[in-house]
């Protein structure tokens, strides 16, 4: 992986690969860049892609006092070193971003944003409080907690579910990057519901579900691609609990950038 250094100082670490216009991904929650690896690698023949890890996870690093600014400037800066200009594919809370950052100015040429959970159509809002409650249980040295709210409140993971959970293999990688929790939740509180300056990117847009994702989110898709000028919903086959089918996906994405 390479580094940049963003506005604030923060490391970001990314990989770049293949030739073209740009594309880059930003992710969601308990994600890194290896999420849409796949992905990427299906359009790196002629395609620029770039993957990087959001602030506070994999080998990027942390800068505090956190605001959503900071991230904005954080894709603002992986933009400038695949090109200048780019696509962005948003996945999940990276979608938020993506919508945000492109209304901030941010040198976007197309948006595709993958399950993005606007509280929309029938997705409720995210509790206003959860980020401070979030933080408050890390700075009590309770980052497991904070994982486990976070999947219960900012998910929608059954309790008893997320106990079986935290005897995983996989529960230790996720307690590693809890703090990234606080920033999820803070932009799926804040920007839970698109801002004026956000409703009004007039972009090439494309807002995809899967056909087999969680309840709420194709209803908050379809209500997304009316809201913005230039959207349209598209769901592909497969996406079974929130994940990407990457194949059916990096078709939408080909279309959207021929």
């Amino acid at each position: 992986m390479q580094t940049l250094t963003s506005a604030d100082g923060t490391r970001i670490a990314y990989v770049r690969a293949g030739t073209g216009p740009a594309v880059v991904f930003a992710t969601g929650a308990f994600n890194d860049h290896t999420t849409c690896a796949h992905l990427a690698a299906l359009l790196e023949p002629d395609h620029t892609v770039v993957t990087y890890d959001r602030r506070a996870r994999g080998r990027s690093g942390d800068t505090a006092p956190y605001a959503i600014e900071r991230e904005i400037e954080d894709l603002a800066a992986v933009v400038d070193v695949a090109g200048g200009r780019a696509a962005v594919f948003g996945f999940s809370s990276g979608g938020n971003l993506a919508l945000a950052a492109a209304a901030a100015g941010v040198p976007v040429t197309h948006l595709a944003l993958y399950e993005a959970p606007f509280a929309l159509g029938t997705l409720p809002a995210r509790p206003a409080d959860l980020s401070a409650r979030l933080a408050a249980l890390i700075a009590d040295g309770r980052p497991g907690d904070a994982v486990a709210l976070f999947q219960t409140e900012g998910v929608g993971i059954p309790a008893a579910l997320v106990e079986q959970l935290r005897t995983s293999p996989g529960w230790p990688s996720l307690v590693a990057i809890a703090q990234s929790t606080v920033y999820d939740a803070t932009i799926t509180s804040v920007l839970g519901v698109p801002t004026p300056s956000m409703s009004a990117v007039d972009l090439p847009t494309v807002v995809v579900t899967g056909a087999q994702t969680w309840p709420g989110l194709p209803e908050s898709a379809a209500a997304l691609a009316r809201l913005l000028p230039d959207a349209r919903h598209v769901v592909v086959p497969g996406g079974a609990d929130h994940g990407i089918p990457a194949e059916a996906t990096a078709a939408v994405l080909r279309e959207l950038l021929a």
